[in-house]
């Protein structure tokens, strides 16, 4: 843990520094603070000789007031110091927060979507945004309070022992029970916070899962099936929380009822040495003073034993993901300037999701550069994967994918997807402006060259309706638009982008059949002299596909052009045959 974290401190070693100077002028600072109160009952009201030869002609009320001020001045000095400390810590653990959060969601973006499928959205949303808080309770609220208690116990210790040693050591008689307790309870602790962190997750996933579910929730009246099942993990994760506060709570009276016996054995061993003249009044209002300021030290690193094993927990969740390992490996080599030429092929290409249940096998395709393939099918048989290849979204288990003859596992990935555009399904538009929709793939597009994509896509005229136009900001999840004007941006977006490689999922299947003709006129234009992939189960979408390829059970069962394969017996002229008389 404290090899994983360092990495994080050591940006802010100086400030870090700065503050543990801090803390020793702090600690001195607490040290000082019962003396004027010594000498104000031993040499003002006690009539006791002044030790110091600079005071020696005072008069008592010169010194009281000297002694007053000097109270006054110390409490000034520890309450400025303390703020700055306190600001110095909360802007250094911060900053670890903010670094940490960095991390981890860039590291989240670029794991695969194989790695996304497999977890829940509102956990990893839990861990970016609540669990990387635990590496400022780790350190600024754990660590350092440890370390700024130490500093104090030393010296408190020190001052005790030149006053009464005896008493000293008898005050630290409850250290032993204290460390029995911490080792009894940090375990259950740890446990408690795991559990509630978890439970509280899944809280954030219930709610993610129904926030963006909205219109199939009420449509289908699942408002209070969905109500009860946010309410029953809202219900767990608040028993969990209690069952932790209860459990810190429980462990700072224990810790809090070791201290009172320890202070009341001291309290009753003091008194009897002043009785005996060892001791003056103000001496065993001092140590007193500093047994409450010794067990303050010792409570704060008891109690903030507690805040660790729970941060502790945060943290290691958060590097839980960290130590993903990406499973889509970086290449070396990069595209030329002016892109790829648009060859692709996949040899023997093999691909599963889960062990044991192919999805794709021994896929042999060759693409010439410029060429527009159709791939058609069943649902589930693999079309869209076959696709998500390309720009690796996936790695495929045997096989390989070539863009211009190279293993596409040697460019690197941004190299590569720079080279590909894409509409994908279900259309997905950000709340954002209309103009920063289309221009996603290129924010330094201008203007004009966001409208002439707009055409292209034959959205413009929807867009110019709009109240601010292409300044229009559209609702969360596209809710202010309709499923076509969606997949027309989409479409935009891709034809912005200029890539030398297209691959369209489905491009018209949230169109009627009019904006279908008109989007189909702008995507052949788009499509000249780049290699196009289009996947699609409305057959009407590929009548210009230069090669169509049928994809059933993981392989390709047929390849052709459209005349070839409708006039053919094979499995698209079915295919067509039935969709076309369910058209009729």
């Amino acid at each position: 843990m404290i090899r994983k974290v360092m990495p994080y401190l050591l940006p802010y070693r100086l400030p870090f520094l700065f503050a543990l100077t801090q803390v020793f002028l702090m600690s001195a600072c607490e040290i000082l603070k019962p003396w004027p109160i010594k000498i104000v009952i031993d040499n003002v009201l006690g009539n006791k000789p002044i030790p110091w030869e600079f005071a020696a002609g005072f008069s008592h009320q010169t010194i009281l007031i000297l002694s007053c001020l000097g109270l006054v001045m110390i409490y000034l000095i520890l309450g400025g110091i303390t703020l700055l400390n306190n600001y110095t810590t909360i802007r250094i653990g911060q900053r670890m927060v903010n670094d940490l959060r960095r991390d981890i969601y860039s590291h989240l973006q670029r794991l695969s979507l194989a790695f996304h499928s497999r977890r829940q959205v509102g956990d990893l949303m839990y861990r970016v945004t609540a669990d990387t808080y635990a590496i400022q309770s780790l350190t600024m609220n754990g660590v350092f309070p440890i370390v700024t208690a130490a500093a104090l116990l030393g010296g408190m210790f020190f001052v005790m022992v030149k006053i009464d040693w005896q008493l000293t050591l008898l005050s630290l008689a409850v250290v032993p029970a204290l460390f029995v307790t911490i080792s009894l309870l940090s375990g259950r602790i740890s446990t408690a916070a795991t559990l509630a962190r978890q439970q509280e997750s899944e809280v954030y996933s219930i709610v993610q899962r129904g926030m963006s579910a909205m219109r199939i929730v009420q449509a289908f009246t699942k408002e209070e099936d969905e109500h009860r099942k946010f309410m029953t993990a809202s219900d767990l994760s608040l028993d969990a929380s209690l069952r932790l506060y209860t459990l810190q709570t429980f462990y700072s009276g224990v810790i809090n009822v070791v201290m009172a016996l320890g202070t009341a054995f001291v309290v009753w061993v003091g008194a009897r040495h002043v009785l005996s003249g060892s001791l003056t009044v103000g001496e065993i209002v001092v140590f007193t003073t500093y047994l409450a300021s010794l067990y303050a030290p010792i409570n704060t690193i008891s109690q903030t034993w507690g805040i660790i094993q729970g941060a502790k927990v945060g943290v290691q969740r958060v590097f839980e993901i960290l130590d993903v390992e990406r499973d889509i490996k970086e290449g070396h080599r990069t595209f030329p300037r002016e892109g790829a030429k648009g060859e692709v092929a996949w040899e023997a290409v093999s691909f599963e999701y889960m062990p044991g249940q192919p999805i794709l096998k021994k896929i042999d395709l060759h693409v010439q550069p410029g060429q527009r393939v159709a791939i058609v099918g069943p649902t589930g048989v693999g079309k869209s994967t076959m696709v998500s290849l390309l720009p690796r979204f996936y790695e495929p288990q045997a096989g390989r994918v070539l863009i211009d003859g190279t293993d596409i596992r040697e460019f690197q990935t941004k190299s590569l997807r720079q080279q590909i555009a894409m509409v994908l399904q279900p259309p997905l538009v950000f709340p954002i402006s209309v103009r920063e929709n289309i221009a996603y793939g290129r924010p330094e597009a201008t203007l004009e060259e966001v409208i002439e994509a707009a055409r292209l896509a034959r959205i413009h005229e929807s867009i110019d309706r709009l109240p601010n136009k292409y300044d229009t900001v559209i609702g969360e999840q596209g809710a202010t638009l309709s499923e076509g004007e969606r997949q027309r941006i989409t479409i935009a977006r891709a034809i912005l982008r200029n890539a030398p490689i297209l691959i369209l999922d489905e491009p018209t299947s949230s169109v009627d059949a009019e904006t279908e003709a008109l989007i189909m006129e702008g995507l052949n234009q788009l499509t000249r002299g780049r290699t196009t992939f289009i996947i699609a189960h409305r057959l009407s979408t590929v009548r210009q596909a230069d090669v169509i390829i049928v994809v059933k059970g993981g392989e390709i069962v047929e390849k052709g052009d459209f005349e070839e394969l409708v006039k053919g017996q094979g499995p698209f002229a079915s295919l067509y045959r039935s969709q076309f008389s369910l058209e009729e």
